[in-house]
């Protein structure tokens, strides 16, 4: 990182190889979708311009994926609600073959992400960043620019919504 502050652009380029992936999967899970990459390449360009601004006793990780979080707001702002949590999965076009633990784990995994995906943007976005990003709570504040508090209480309160949807999965096999 000091290097890439210091403007040595082969220093960030190591940063964006070493963070693509994350970011990608950040902005697609927090509802890019299709628009995943357009939203990770505006989000190292940003990070890139404001280097300037980073903290050296801050880690680069949250940083970052707090600019992917915003460009992904910025991405769906104006849109109806609708489109903002809308996720798109690939269809599991198979039936289901409960003799065969992989799409047993397949469709779970859908069903999940489904559930994930009907929650409200700001307990979905916690889920999301806690859960699937597996961040830690401070991470997880930081990503979204919340208090430690408050991503705990939001987390509960979005893991007593999503427990009944899951239960109702558990209970359709």
């Amino acid at each position: 990182m000091a290097r890439a502050i210091a403007g040595d652009q082969a220093a960030y380029g190591e940063l964006v190889a070493r963070y693509t992936a994350l970011a990608h999967r950040t902005a697609y899970l927090l509802g890019a979708g299709a628009d995943a990459g357009d939203v990770v390449q505006e989000a190292f360009v940003k990070a890139y311009r404001k280097l300037d601004t980073f903290r050296t006793d801050a880690d680069f990780k949250p940083w970052l994926l707090k600019i992917v979080a915003n460009e992904t707001k910025n991405l769906h702002r104006g849109r109806r609600r609708r489109n903002l949590m809308e996720l798109k999965l690939a269809t599991i076009t198979e039936t289901v073959d409960h003799n065969d633990p992989g799409t047993l784990v397949d469709d779970s995994r859908a069903k999940l992400l489904k559930a994930v995906q009907s929650l409200p943007e700001h307990d979905r976005q916690i889920v999301t960043c806690r859960y699937l990003l597996d961040l830690s709570e401070a991470e997880t504040a930081q990503t979204l620019n919340l208090a430690k508090g408050t991503v705990k209480s939001r987390l509960s309160r979005a893991l007593a919504k999503l427990r009944p949807m899951l239960e109702e999965v558990a209970h359709d096999r």
